[in-house]
């Protein structure tokens, strides 16, 4: 079975959408979870319901969330389903079925290691797995 971790949404800034969020969907601003992932050029904040709403501003207009907010403007931008540890089997297994990934190593996310799978390959939605413990 699969498991949805997170709904990826890009904005431009962080706090009117948090704002935002937490007045549709009555959730305390107070539990409102924020990361930077310099690696990846992108600040994070994360409404935990039954799943998340991870909104991500880029840091660096060259990163691949600046680049995407410069083309496309703010929106939906990934899926993300856990997968069990360690998260290599889920990638070794998606690529050895013919899936095109990303990145041959997971890597460093908000909240764990993980790694994408190129749009093209899942229906033209780019889809992130995450490491579940």
């Amino acid at each position: 079975m699969f498991r949805l971790d997170h709904i990826g949404v890009v904005v431009e800034k962080l706090e009117p959408m948090v704002e935002l969020y937490c007045r549709l969907l009555n959730y305390p601003p107070d539990k409102v979870e924020y990361h930077d992932v310099p690696s990846e050029g992108v600040r994070v904040a994360m409404l935990k319901g039954n799943t998340i709403l991870e909104f991500l501003q880029p840091t660096d207009p060259d990163s691949g969330i600046g680049k995407f907010l410069a083309k496309r403007g703010a929106g939906f931008h990934h899926f993300c389903y856990g997968a069990d540890a360690p998260v290599e089997n889920k990638l070794a297994e998606l690529k050895a079925n013919g899936f095109a990934v990303l990145s041959d190593e997971p890597r460093q996310g908000a909240e764990g290691r993980v790694f994408f799978v190129h749009p093209k390959s899942a229906g033209g939605i780019l889809t992130e797995f995450v490491e579940n413990e």
